[in-house]
């Protein structure tokens, strides 16, 4: 029981020595527990630098090249109107939310027509945003699989499409899962625009329908 104690009040006696100090004067520059990017191996602009020989530390750029940011919009900017292609969720009708009422709805909206082009977005968003959990065929068999417990959904289930199966997914439910995510699936709300939202939707019953018509 002594050398407990013992050992107890040298720990204490450490952590004190290392951390109760903190924001004291020092002749000395005091020792740096953690440092983390207090001290960076970098030059900041508007300031000297021993580095180049004209003693500045900011750079003028390579002749012939623009800094990022420095481009001219090629379109003048409008106020009061956001392009449709860019919008995020601030509307009350079933484009928005996918709902009619108080029920989802099914079918894409007569704001979206679906196109090849459509299609085509859809499954470019599907593979960046979703195919990592569900998979490239939807399958509930993307990579993340091998490094978790949790299972996705298959998205291929036909009862996702079928009215009368207990797990039917009408396309407002699929655009509201996108949206706010699901169990475990976070919300996409915030980094998928509602067009591209319902592209997805829309490439999802693709899927369902190659998984169920293969030789097609």
């Amino acid at each position: 029981m002594k050398y407990f104690f013992l050992s107890y009040l040298l720990v204490a006696i450490t952590v004190v020595a290392f951390a109760g100090f903190r924001g004291h004067k020092f002749e000395n520059t005091p020792f740096e527990l953690l440092p983390d990017m207090d001290d960076q191996a970098k030059v900041k602009y508007q300031v000297s630098s021993n580095l180049f020989a004209d003693g500045h530390a900011m750079r003028k750029p390579v002749a012939g090249t623009m800094p990022m940011g420095f481009n001219v919009p090629s379109q003048p900017a409008s106020e009061g109107y956001t392009p449709q292609d860019i919008e995020f969720t601030h509307g009350t009708g079933y484009y928005y939310t996918g709902k009619m009422g108080d029920f989802y709805g099914d079918g894409l909206p007569p704001e979206v027509e679906l196109t090849p082009a459509l299609l085509e977005r859809g499954r470019e968003r599907y593979n960046i945003n979703c195919a990592i959990c569900h998979g490239e065929s939807g399958n509930g068999q993307g990579i993340f699989v091998k490094y978790s417990t949790v299972v996705p959904a298959n998205l291929t289930d036909m009862g996702l499409a079928d009215p009368a199966a207990p797990t039917f997914r009408p396309d407002g439910k699929l655009y509201d899962v996108i949206t706010h995510g699901w169990n475990q699936m976070g919300a996409y709300g915030a980094n998928i625009t509602v067009r591209d939202r319902w592209a997805i939707v829309a490439y999802l019953r693709t899927l369902e329908y190659a998984a169920k018509n293969p030789a097609k």
